[in-house]
C-alpha cells in the first residue's frame, strides 16, 4: 500500500512524515522545501504479532507495511506548471490513497502561502488543481476515443467512454471523481487511468499543541464538514508533537504521551483510517520460524489470500487450517485450540477474516 502525503507548502506535511516514518525528512519554514518526494516504509502497528511471537517462540516477527510518500507542497496553478507543477502531480498518480494535510492552527511565525489560515480555501486550492489535471486527461481521452467507440462498439471502450463523460461532467461543476458511484466494471477500468480525484482521501487536521486535549477548533470543524460530504476520513493530530514523540526512546515516549493525554499515536490513527478507507485487513501466519501479518482486501477468499504468500499456494490450494486469533490466545496454544474444537478446515469458498491465523495446504 502506497500513500501520498500532500498539502500546501508549510502546513506540516514533512513534520508529519518525519513523525510517522522516523525518516528525518527535511522540514523547514519556506515553500518547496520538499522537491523530490521523500519515501518511508512503515511497519503497521499490530500487538497481536508480539503475543503470537511469544506463544510460538518465533525467530522472526514480520508486520505488514505501508509506504508513505511525502510529496512537494502544491500551489494554485500547479496543473499549468506553477510551483513544481506536473512533476508533483505525477508523483500523486502513483499512490493508492492521499493523506491531505490541512493547517488548523494559528502561528504568525510560520508563513502561510496565502497569508491567512482558511482550511476550506486551502482544500479547494488543491482539489481544484487535481480536478484541472484530471479534466485535461479525461478530455484528451474522450477526444481520441468517443468516435471510435461509436463505430466499433467494443464493450470495454464504450463503458470507458460513458464513464469518462460522467467524470468530465462532474469535474466541470467542481465535484471529485471519487464522489461518483461506479459499478464493478467501471471500477476495474477506472484503475487504469490513475485519476487524481478518484483516489480515496484522508484529511489530516494539523492542530496546535494547545488544542491536543480537545482535538477540536473551528478550523477542524471546517475540515470535518468537507470530509463528511465526500465520505472521506479525518484524522486530528499535532504533527509537531508527533515529531517530538518519535525523537524520544520508547519509555520516554509513553510517559510523554501519558502526560499530554495522547492515547493513540498519529501513525496508528493513520493506519486504522487507511485500512478502513481502502477496505483492507490482515490475516496472520505463525510458527517457530516466523510470525507474520499479511494485508488483503476485505472479502478475499482463501486461495487468493494464500496467493499473497506465494502464487504456487493459490494455484495448488487444497484447504486452509484456521483458528481465530482470540480463540488461539484464549486456548494458549494451537494444540489446546484443536482440543477445544476451535481449529477448523475451510475450502476454496471461505472468506478470510481479520485476525484469522492460517495454515495453507497446497499441492506443489
Amino acid at each position: 500500500m502506497k500513500i501520498g502525503v500532500v498539502g500546501l507548502p508549510n502546513v506540516g506535511k514533512s513534520s508529519l512524515f518525519n513523525a510517522i516514518t522516523e525518516a528525518g525528512a527535511e522540514s523547514a519554514n519556506y515553500p518547496f522545501c520538499t522537491i523530490e518526494p521523500n519515501i518511508g516504509v512503515v511497519d503497521v502497528p499490530d500487538k497481536r504479532l508480539e503475543v503470537l511471537g511469544k506463544m510460538y517462540a518465533t525467530q522472526k516477527i514480520t508486520p505488514a507495511s505501508i509506504e508513505f510518500v511525502d510529496i512537494a507542497g502544491l500551489v494554485a496553478g500547479a496543473s499549468h506548471g506553477e510551483g513544481l507543477g506536473n512533476k508533483f502531480l505525477s508523483h500523486i498518480r502513483e499512490v493508492d490513497a492521499i493523506v491531505h494535510v490541512v493547517r488548523c492552527f494559528d502561528n504568525e511565525k510560520i508563513i502561510h502561502v496565502s497569508g491567512s489560515i482558511d482550511p476550506k480555501r486551502d482544500i479547494e486550492v488543491i482539489e481544484t488543481e487535481l480536478a484541472l489535471a484530471d479534466l485535461e486527461q479525461v478530455t484528451k481521452f474522450l477526444d481520441k476515443n468517443e468516435k471510435v467507440a461509436r463505430q466499433n462498439k467494443e464493450k470495454s471502450l464504450v463503458t470507458a467512454v460513458e464513464m469518462m463523460r460522467r467524470i468530465k461532467d462532474a469535474l466541470e461543476v467542481g465535484k471529485q471523481a471519487r464522489t461518483l458511484p461506479f459499478n464493478e466494471d467501471e471500477q476495474k477500468l477506472l484503475k487504469n487511468f490513475s485519476l487524481l480525484t478518484a483516489k480515496p482521501v484522508i484529511y489530516v487536521a494539523n492542530i496546535a499543541e494547545s488544542d491536543i486535549a480537545k482535538e477540536d477548533n473551528s478550523y477542524v470543524q471546517q475540515v470535518k464538514e468537507i470530509a463528511e460530504k465526500e465520505n472521506a476520513k479525518v484524522v486530528v493530530l499535532c504533527a509537531k508533537i508527533e515529531e517530538e514523540i518519535v525523537s524520544l526512546d520508547k519509555e520516554e515516549r509513553e510517559l510523554f504521551k501519558e502526560e499530554l493525554g495522547i492515547k493513540t499515536s498519529g501513525l496508528e490513527k493513520l493506519v486504522v483510517a487507511s485500512y478502513d478507507l481502502l477496505g483492507l485487513m490482515s490475516y496472520l501466519t505463525a510458527g517457530e520460524k516466523e510470525v507474520r501479518a499479511w494485508t488483503i482486501n476485505k472479502g478475499t477468499k482463501a486461495p487468493e489470500a494464500a496467493g499473497k504468500i506465494h502464487s504456487d499456494f493459490e494455484k495448488g490450494f487444497i484447504k486452509a487450517e484456521i483458528v481465530s486469533y482470540d480463540d488461539l490466545v484464549e486456548a494458549g496454544s494451537l494444540l489446546k485450540a484443536k482440543e477445544k474444537g476451535k481449529v477448523r478446515i475451510e475450502g476454496k469458498d471461505y472468506v478470510v477474516q481479520d485476525g484469522d491465523v492460517v495454515l495453507f495446504k497446497f499441492n506443489n
